[in-house]
């Protein structure tokens, strides 16, 4: 089995997911929005980032010797080499085993509170075989287990998957083909083919919806995203999440450029506008998290 890349694991969430949650974020994304909470997920292999407020320059992790680190495997080597601690690393190795007992270790917060674990990127299925053994062994161990994706993967992944969860976490963000294309980087139609067939097979499942103001928070994509879930069966309720700039810091560290500055995250009065587009349809619609 092979291992697989984890670039941060989130303990006691409360927004992925029911009751208090541990969520392992995997590396590796194929899409590219503009909005991304996580652009250090984005790349499938690890890499390092410089936290440039720490940086003294001493010049001793040059572009060169930090490529070679990781193709060598001295990551570790190099960052505690960083005298200021500015230098870190994104992505470690695990192996599902050592993984899940790491999570077990909070099973009691789990019992008590209805939670579970959460996988969640990046797109966890880039990684598909090692998020499928560690559901599996979860579930084994009677984990809640949850699934937080974007939907663009091959559907045996999905399917496999799902198979091991106990919840669906699915993220839509424009209906629009062209639209879709232009704000993450990819086409919407296997994410929307693979959600069609998922419903089939899976009945627990919560679509999140991201409300990024004038890039998909108008009428026609809401009225239309809203009548294709109608259409679905097994779609338990709609989450519209608010965008909130905190990702935009992170891109600087990684080098990329962010393209939603200035943006002001939707008031109260704007969301509950948009909740009733899919409320209108008998769509159960919650307003919380962050996009």
């Amino acid at each position: 089995m092979p291992a697989g890349l984890v670039f941060n694991i989130q303990r006691f969430s409360l927004h992925d997911g029911p009751g208090l949650r541990s969520t392992v974020f995997m590396k590796g994304c194929p899409l590219s929005c503009a909005w991304c909470h996580n652009p250090e997920s984005q790349s499938p292999r690890q890499e390092f980032i410089r936290m440039m407020q720490h940086c003294m320059r001493c010049e001793r992790c040059s572009e060169e010797e930090l490529a070679s680190a990781v193709v060598t495997g001295r990551t570790k080597e190099d960052v505690e080499l960083c005298p200021t601690g500015a230098l870190q690393t994104v992505g470690e190795m695990r192996e599902p085993e050592e993984l899940v007992k790491t999570l077990l270790s909070d099973r009691i917060f789990f019992d008590e509170s209805g939670g579970g674990v959460t996988f969640s990127g990046g797109e966890p299925l880039m990684q598909a075989a090692f998020v499928i053994e560690c559901l599996r062994l979860l579930r084994q161990e009677g984990v809640h287990t949850a699934l937080d994706t974007s939907g663009f993967a091959k559907w045996q992944d999905l399917r496999d998957a799902a198979a091991h969860t106990s919840l669906v976490l699915f993220d839509l963000k424009l209906m629009d083909e062209a639209r879709h294309k232009a704000a993450t980087g990819v086409s919407n139609q296997l994410i929307l083919q693979n959600l069609q067939a998922l419903t089939t097979i899976h009945d627990n499942i919560w679509i999140r919806v991201p409300v990024i103001p004038e890039m998909n928070d108008d009428a026609a994509n809401l009225d239309a995203t809203a009548a294709f879930l109608q259409s679905l069966p097994g779609i338990r309720h709609v989450d519209l999440l608010p965008y909130h700039p905190t990702g935009e810091a992170k891109f600087a560290r990684v080098g990329m450029d962010y393209a939603l500055h200035g943006t002001v995250p939707p008031s109260a009065t704007r969301l509950e506008t948009l909740a009733s587009h899919f409320r209108a349809r008998g769509l159960t619609t919650n307003i919380g998290g962050h996009a």
